[in-house]
Parts: C-alpha cells; sequence; structure tokens
C-alpha cells in the first residue's frame, strides 16, 4: 500500500455522471461494482474467468485482473470507500438493482460486489456432491456465507472457528459448528461426525491469517519498513503464509475429495503436502472470484420477499465513512462484535 491509496473494493452506489459513451447506465441508476475490474470482451471474461481479465491485468506484477482499491500487486485502482468512485469499463462493470427491487434497502444487493460471489464460487468448486458434506474453515464473512448458501442447498455444513460471535452467527442458521478452542484435533473431530471418512468437500475460508499465525503480521509489518525493491521480495518469498487451514483441510477431507480454497493466500516459501495430495487423490479448486460470472444465479435468491441467505442482517455494523478506521480496529481486534462493517458516505 502507498501514502494515499484509497482502499474499499465492495462498492455500491448511486450513478452521478456518465461519461459519452456509456449506455449500460445513467445517472440515478442503483448498482453494485464488481470488486474485480473487467471488460467482458477480451479472451478470459469470455471464459467466464473475469478475475483474469486480459485488458485488465496488472503485468508488471504478474498478476491476474486488476481490484479496486487494494495494494500495487493488483493495480492501485482508487477503491470504493470515498464520496464518489470513477468506473472503468462502466458498459460493462456495472451491476443494476432491478427495478422491480426498487423497495428493497441497499443490504439486499451490496454483497454482490464481493461477498456472495466469492461465497458462491467457493462453493461450486467444492464440488459438493447431491446430499453431501462439507466442512466450512473458518466463518468470517467468506465462511458464513458459504455455509448459507451450501445449507441452503441441502447440504450437511460442518463449520469451524474460535470466535464466539461467529459460531453464534452460524448457528442461527442451522450450521453445525466446532468450537476449535474445545477440540485439540479438529480433523479426527470432523471424521467422528461423518462415519469416519471425512466430508466430501472442505472449503477454506481463513487462508494465511489463519489464529496462531503471528509471523504474517510480523512479516507484513517488516516488510512495510522496507524499500520498496526489498520489500516485494519479502512478501512474494519469505513465507508470508503460514498453512495451517489448509493443511488441516487436506488432513479433514475424505479420500477422493475436494478442497475449495477461498481464503486468501500470498507467498511461495512454505511447502504443500504433497504426497499426502496425491495419495488422498484430492482436487484442489482455487483464485479470486468471477463477480460477473455468477451474478444471474444469485440475484433471484436477493428479490425474493423471505430473504434465505440472511443479507439483510448480515452486517454487524453500520458506520459513516469517517468511522472507518474503527471499523477497522473492532474487526481486526474481533471487537463489539464484529464480523461485517458497512461504511456510508
Amino acid at each position: 500500500m502507498g501514502e494515499g491509496d484509497v482502499l474499499g473494493h465492495v462498492p455500491m452506489g448511486i450513478v452521478e455522471a456518465v461519461g459519452s459513451e456509456v449506455t449500460h447506465v445513467r445517472p440515478g441508476d442503483r448498482v453494485v461494482l464488481p470488486f474485480t475490474i473487467c471488460c467482458g470482451h477480451c479472451f478470459m471474461c469470455d471464459q467466464g474467468l473475469q478475475s483474469q481479465c486480459e485488458t485488465t491485468q496488472v503485468r508488471e506484477q504478474g498478476m491476474g485482473a486488476s481490484l479496486f482499491g487494494f495494494s500495487k500487486l493488483y493495480g492501485e485502482v482508487p477503491g470504493g470507500q470515498a464520496e464518489f468512485l470513477r468506473v472503468p469499463l462502466a458498459n460493462y462493470m456495472p451491476i443494476k438493482v432491478p427495478e422491480e427491487a426498487e423497495g428493497l434497502p441497499d443490504e439486499r444487493f451490496v454483497y454482490l460486489s464481493d461477498v456472495l460471489p466469492t461465497s458462491w464460487q467457493a462453493v461450486e468448486y467444492a464440488g459438493i456432491p447431491e446430499g453431501g458434506s462439507v466442512a466450512v474453515f473458518g466463518l468470517g464473512p467468506i465462511g458464513q456465507m458459504s455455509s448459507r448458501i451450501a445449507h441452503h442447498r441441502g447440504h450437511r455444513v460442518i463449520a469451524v472457528d474460535l470466535v464466539p460471535e461467529r459460531i453464534e452467527m452460524a448457528r442461527r442458521y442451522g450450521i453445525e459448528v466446532l468450537d476449535a478452542n474445545d477440540h485439540d484435533d479438529i480433523p479426527e473431530a470432523i471424521r467422528e461426525m461423518t462415519g469416519g471418512r471425512g466430508p466430501d468437500s472442505v472449503i477454506d475460508a481463513v487462508g494465511m491469517e489463519a489464529h496462531g499465525s503471528p509471523a504474517t503480521g510480523i512479516t507484513q509489518q517488516v516488510a512495510g519498513l522496507l524499500p520498496d525493491t526489498v520489500a516485494q521480495p519479502v512478501m512474494q518469498e519469505a513465507g508470508v503464509d503460514r498453512l495451517s487451514a489448509l493443511y488441516a483441510a487436506i488432513n479433514t477431507v475424505r479420500r477422493g475429495g475436494t478442497i475449495s480454497l477461498i481464503g486468501v493466500y500470498g507467498g511461495q516459501a512454505d511447502p504443500l503436502p504433497m504426497l499426502t495430495l496425491f495419495d488422498k487423490q484430492i482436487q484442489l479448486r482455487m483464485g479470486q472470484a468471477n463477480v460477473k460470472y455468477w451474478v444471474d444465479d444469485i440475484m433471484p435468491l436477493l428479490t425474493r420477499g423471505d430473504d434465505p441467505l440472511g443479507v439483510e442482517s448480515f452486517a454487524t455494523h453500520r458506520l459513516p465513512l469517517e468511522e472507518g478506521p474503527h471499523g477497522y480496529e473492532i474487526f481486526q481486534k474481533k471487537q463489539d462484535g464484529a464480523i461485517k462493517i458497512l461504511l456510508r458516505p
């Protein structure tokens, strides 16, 4: 990150003005913006891989599509935590809230920018068989929504976390939850719940920020004090990852099962247990969400009167934009029951 970078990759707002060639939206439209910036007409977008868009790839970093409100790694494009947001590729990017949903609140649709499609893709990539089971590691926003989506589809969901308010939120939606504080061996506990075999699929919604991995934060802090030319290889190569959640997923999933990795990993130094992956015949899928690809599947659930995924009550806090730093602090420190925070300019 650089001083002055504008954060925010979960934007929603009202169109204020459009360029002379923009016909997809007009002033006054209520829109959601995907966090992945994509053109809709390149080879990758045509494959449904908008997160790999060839028009916006950050080639100098060797990365995929640019992202709103992220670091140099993904283009340093100013994000949505501001009074105004400039939207490129506006004949494809905006997701318009349907006219028939005029009376529904923003909370119904704002999560189309990231949480919903990311979680939807996590469940799709998990390849859970009909009537099958899935273990979800981590009950932050993505783990919560992945659990709800899998449960809504009729799968058995066993989730794992150690933060009381996250555990309670999941249980309110009928999710079986293991408190990691109560078990010395989580994979064994899940095997006991699944006939000794393990679940058909595992979703890793934790990533490199697994609890008990202080080296991640230390590495990031140290890298922040170094010159850019030195810091970049430190972050990419020095093992900022701590793969405890992924190791647990590999240990937990049944033989021939699938792991859907949706938690973010950032380095390349930690080894993978290739012998175990090969011997257990595990399938592994991962990647940034291809937001636009999933919108048509998700939208009907958002316009239903019964709100089956509970999006209206998903946010635990709603704060004005000027209180953003406070929101970051209580989320990072897991204070005041903070799970998902919405900022309004």
